[in-house]
């Protein structure tokens, strides 16, 4: 059924309490009329935007443009995925600031918090992004595990099903963003009958590859070597040095903390998911061999979002 049989007459809301309800015009006025598109999802286009304070913004819009083509399943799927987010609230994660919901014309768009140092990936795997050192590894490896050690301690967890190095953003001092900007990820069958231990086990066996892949600065997959952690076994195993799965551009890297790292990488790819441990356990472990606490593992944040939005959110009203 489309949406807009649904919608006639209804005065719009809030979506989730707590988050603001944002106008199309002033998003449309920070993304430059929206032709400042700096990516392309399954379901939406990603948007830079600039606040009047001087803020950046990253701003999702379903691709969707008529509320004949938008289902009441859409509209459920899009106000789950706020209501989800907006529980999040993590320093090391690419939090949710709004959304805007209008008919006319039709608007479903989110609004996060903007990192502008690109990604993950970008910075392991392409020449031209800043080369990211052994300390700056083990601080962005860090915030991933205390972002992900929160997300699985809310009720119920959030499961991110696309958590990857392109999905982690990296602030001005390449602090670790995670970020999940699709606009809904539905759950299959398998998703839904999947026990919170075993959905749990997925998150911890991701947060194993990237941590592989932050250390051996290897792509997940290449046609000559294939996926990362098949290629990986041999060094994993003792059967091939440690030391020469280690990226080779980096400075010389002390041999206990590449010894312990291949200790966590090992029980998180576990190939059974019941004899993983706990995202904090990992983090419990990655904190004795790093010393980083999650402060040090934090971004340096601007507060000026948060009256900037509570001008745009008053006015919306």
């Amino acid at each position: 059924m489309p949406l807009m049989t649904v919608l006639n007459g209804q005065s719009q809301k809030p979506l989730v309490t707590g988050v603001p309800a944002l106008r199309r015009s002033e998003l449309e006025t920070a993304c430059e009329d929206f032709s400042n598109i700096i990516g392309s999802l399954s379901n939406c286009k990603l948007y830079k935007g600039t606040l009047s304070s001087g803020v950046e913004i990253a701003v999702t819009s379903a691709i969707v443009t008529s509320a004949k083509d938008w289902s009441v399943q859409d509209e459920a799927y899009f106000r789950k995925k706020i209501s989800d987010l907006s529980k999040v609230n993590h320093k090391n994660f690419m939090n949710l600031l709004g959304h805007c919901e209008e008919e006319a014309p039709f608007t479903r768009m989110m609004v996060f918090e903007y990192a502008p140092s690109g990604t993950l990936f970008e910075h392991l795997h392409i020449k031209e992004a800043e080369h990211l050192n052994w300390t700056a590894r083990l601080r962005i490896a860090m915030g991933l595990a205390y972002c992900l050690e929160h997300m699985m301690q809310l009720n119920p967890p959030l499961i991110l099903r696309n958590l990857n190095s392109s999905s982690i953003y990296l602030t001005e001092d390449n602090a670790a963003k995670i970020s999940d900007l699709e606009f809904w990820n539905v759950e299959t069958e398998a998703d839904l009958a999947s026990s919170e231990i075993t959905k749990e086990s997925s998150i911890v066996y991701k947060f194993g590859i990237i941590l592989l892949e932050i250390v051996s600065g290897r792509l997940p997959y290449s046609e000559d070597d294939g996926l990362l952690v098949l290629w990986a076994r041999s060094y994993l195993s003792g059967k091939r040095p440690i030391k020469d799965m280690v990226d080779a551009t980096l400075d010389p890297v002390p041999d206990e903390d590449i010894n312990a790292l291949v200790q966590v990488i090992q029980s998180c790819i576990n190939e059974d998911p019941n004899e993983r441990p706990t995202m904090k356990e990992v983090a419990d472990r990655m904190m004795l061999i790093t010393a980083i606490p999650p402060e040090e593992a934090s971004p340096k944040l601007s507060p000026l979002w948060w009256a900037e939005l509570q001008i745009i959110s008053s006015e919306a009203t």
